[in-house]
């Protein structure tokens, strides 16, 4: 491919071209049959856009607020591991990219710079993405660590107890890089054996599957800083966290790497959105190709959306140039899609603008 990239999809194919097999899979890869990878994306094709026409768009305003801090569009950067593996700039050109675009990035607790080095580099606003480990003081050292470092809240992420099976990094044997948070506190290098990968082993012998709502208590009572849970499904479990006083909640099934056959997030996000009642804000991640699928998102009741394959796609093709121009299509896209749409704003983006697979079979019935 010569010429520039016109869209996300075209930045992964640069990436395909930019990375060994082995990096590629890791990052485009998901759980056993890859039937909610797939489903994150198939899912925001049957949401039909109903537009309104003759509405004055000549101006139109993009910027948002996530738990206080405006952004330039309700788009930000989700964690996304072991960013080296794409660029040797890693975390640090992805960091860069989200302050020049006015956005959050939530840094990976598997991230291949130190979270002290990415807060460090510039100016970003940055969120932490937090792993509960079996050792709760290293946990409680990372949050610290994040908390001094000026991050602004702790994304703690609830599907993992164990690592879901991700076929094509047991059979290329996956090879973890040194993971620059845990140094000093846990073996930074796994090797992968005959049942798994690297990063499986890492997982494995580290997280904690004990850790359970009554633990939520313990988080809170280490730091100041405002924590989203990542990884709600369900609006019992949407429920449940408002119960223990989360500040967010992000809708994930973890890009379909964890629990095959879970629900594609935009299938699931109304059902959450509405069990929340608008007390703490709702984001979502999840096959968000397009500026088509934030505006989905954001009718949805979705105050912003997280894209990590993107990302590391432009990360990968060009870098921080990459990143940043990633960004800037998925902004302009969806600035065009309100447009057409009739929005001036993203709080004039409603329910009444998309018509679900639900919606269409219940006018059949009328």
């Amino acid at each position: 491919m010569t010429e520039e990239p016109v869209n996300v999809n075209e930045f992964r194919e640069l990436a395909r071209q930019a990375l060994p097999k082995m990096y590629y899979d890791f990052y485009t890869g998901g759980a056993e049959d890859q039937y909610t990878l797939k489903e994150n994306e198939e899912a925001f094709r049957r949401i039909i856009i109903q537009p309104r026409i003759l509405r004055n768009v000549r101006s139109i305003d993009l910027s948002t607020t996530v738990l206080g801090y405006n952004i330039s569009m309700p788009v930000m950067i989700a964690p996304t591991s072991l960013q080296k593996l794409a660029n040797p700039e890693g975390e640090i050109a992805t960091a860069r990219a989200a302050s020049a675009c006015n956005t959050i990035m939530v840094l990976s607790t598997s991230s291949t710079y130190s979270l002290e080095e990415v807060a460090a580099c510039c100016d970003a606003i940055r969120f932490f993405q937090l792993y509960v480990y079996k050792r709760r003081d290293i946990s409680a050292k990372l949050v610290q660590r994040a908390e001094n470092n000026g991050y602004k809240a702790i994304v703690l992420t609830v599907d993992s107890p164990r690592l879901g099976r991700r076929e094509a990094d047991v059979k290329n044997k996956l090879v973890v890089p040194p993971l620059k948070n845990l140094e000093g506190l846990l073996p930074t290098k796994f090797v992968s054996d005959e049942k798994g990968s690297g990063l499986a082993a890492l997982a494995s012998g580290t997280l904690d599957a004990s850790f359970c709502w009554e633990d939520i208590t313990w988080l809170k009572s280490i730091t100041n800083l405002p924590i989203l849970i990542k990884g709600v499904l369900t609006r019992e479990d949407a429920r449940k966290a408002l119960e223990v006083g989360v500040d967010g909640m992000i809708v994930s099934n973890h890009g379909g790497r964890q629990l095959d056959y879970s629900p594609a997030t935009i299938s699931v996000l109304e059902e959450v959105v509405d069990a929340v009642g608008g007390k703490v804000p709702v984001l979502v991640d999840g096959g968000i190709q397009r500026g088509t699928d934030i505006f989905k998102a954001m009718a949805l009741g979705a105050q912003a959306v997280l894209v990590g394959r993107a990302v590391v796609y432009g990360l990968a093709a060009k870098g921080e140039k990459g990143v940043n121009r990633v960004l800037e299509m998925l902004k302009e896209e969806l600035e065009l899609t309100m447009v057409l749409s009739g929005c001036c704003s993203v709080k004039e983006i409603s329910r009444s603008h998309v018509r679900t697979k639900h919606d269409q079979q219940l006018r059949s019935m009328l």
